[in-house]
């Protein structure tokens, strides 16, 4: 509300300030009538899981040593079974909490692409691999 000062308004003159107490007053019933005609979110996303097969047997973690090879067909085998690259992850973390933790040895063909051989080398460090090495360099020689 706006209070008169006796010095600058005169009696019988009207007072020429807005009054707007009753325009936020509208707006917040507005406000609050938009927000309870707002739907409530009911959005479902549809996703297919994969479901375990009981006959699927994952190929075996030796505990000693685990051989990885890369093949000119662009095939990750993990110990002669072929895998992909989020497969061959979680047998590396299998692997890594194991004690002693076994040994990971990776062999790449000679005439396999590299950008294949630089995402399995990714997965292995993104899992920590500590104990890795590389079998099979003598077949170099000849490739180049």
């Amino acid at each position: 509300m706006a209070m008169q000062t006796t010095g600058s308004n005169t009696e019988g003159e009207p007072m020429m300030d807005i009054n707007t107490t009753p325009l936020i007053d509208v707006m917040l019933v507005l406000l609050i009538m938009l927000i309870i005609t707002i739907p409530p979110q009911t959005h479902a996303v549809k996703l297919d899981l994969p479901q375990n097969n009981p006959n699927d047997q994952p190929p075996p973690v030796d505990p000693v040593k685990n051989k990885v090879v890369i093949t000119q067909a662009g095939a990750v085998l993990w110990n002669g079974a072929p895998v992909n690259l989020i497969q061959l992850r979680q047998y590396l973390d299998v692997t890594q909490q194991m004690d002693p933790i076994p040994e990971l040895h990776l062999q790449p063909e000679p005439t396999a692409r590299y950008e294949l051989v630089d995402q399995v080398l990714a997965v292995t460090k993104q899992a920590k691999v500590s104990k890795m090495g590389f079998v099979g360099n003598e077949a170099y020689m000849t490739a180049f």
